[in-house]
């Protein structure tokens, strides 16, 4: 967004929102003046009175740029913009203020039911914004609002007060950096495994002492594979070729139950148990 427009647009945004929204017939017009500024005698006006930094927001670190990923941007200047929402309208000799009472009824419709400007109302300038533009209504102090009537020479009318956040506005481009390049050079060839390795089964699961162990798996292929029964190896970190791969039990084994630990680049690990039997 514009650092030199951006206030215009939000107040121009809020405008198209109230003008496409209200359904009043005849419409109202919609303006954007100080309260002591001439205009149709009918209308909802939006007064910005005052403008708010948000702290939190400043003290963001440098982000990548939209749509130039190699370049970093500072935080933005955040601000916080406070309208006055106050309606005019010509008196009936009985029923007063009513008229103008209803053109704000109307109004404050129309911001409760659109806390979140809809980007169809937006000005083309704000359609890439980062962030959205939020209507909250607040309450006035008193005395704040004595103080803003009196700066001018219109007498008191109701308003209500309304906080549109957050607005930013980009620093200039020579603010900017470069982003550094993290990789120059790919010096190695990495594989990940989308796949992990797994053996899924082994046979026979008895047998005499030298028999051969036939394991199973999927995603085996180019990983090392360790196989050890009770405390001796019998397959020492064997380059894998598909999804099978056999060991042998050692042949000076007694008769008896043997876990049979199975391990796959340390991605995989699984125990068995073989018997080795007379």
């Amino acid at each position: 967004m514009s650092a030199s427009t951006a206030l215009g647009m939000v107040s121009a945004s809020l405008r198209n929102l109230l003008v496409g929204e209200m359904r009043l017939s005849p419409a109202p017009d919609v303006t954007i003046l100080a309260p002591d500024e001439q205009s149709s005698t009918r209308r909802i006006n939006l007064f910005l009175y005052k403008l708010a930094e948000n702290p939190f927001l400043k003290n963001q670190d440098f982000t990548v740029q939209p749509g130039s990923p190699n370049q970093l941007v500072p935080a933005p200047l955040s601000l916080t913009m406070s309208y006055l929402l106050t309606p005019y309208a010509p008196n009936d000799p009985q029923e007063g203020n009513a008229a103008a009472h209803q053109l704000l009824g109307e109004a404050m419709r129309v911001f409760y039911e659109n806390a979140v400007v809809p980007p169809v109302y937006l000005d083309p300038g704000l359609a890439d914004a980062r962030e959205r533009l939020q209507i909250a209504g607040n309450t006035l102090d008193p005395e704040e609002l004595s103080r803003i009537w009196s700066t001018f020479s219109q007498p008191f009318r109701l308003s209500v007060l309304y906080q549109v956040s957050t607005v930013q506005l980009d620093r200039l481009p020579a603010a900017r950096q470069p982003l550094a390049k993290r990789v120059r050079q790919v010096g190695v060839d990495v594989g990940a495994p989308l796949d992990p390795p797994a053996v899924t089964a082994m046979t026979p699961v008895a047998g005499p002492a030298g028999t051969t162990l036939t394991f199973t798996g999927v995603h085996l292929a180019r990983w090392r594979g360790r196989v050890q029964i009770g405390d001796r190896s019998v397959l020492p970190g064997q380059q894998l070729t598909g999804d099978t791969f056999t060991a042998a039990v050692p042949d000076d084994l007694l008769p008896g139950l043997y876990e049979v630990r199975v391990d796959v680049a340390s991605l995989h690990r699984r125990t068995f148990l073989f018997e080795v039997t007379p």
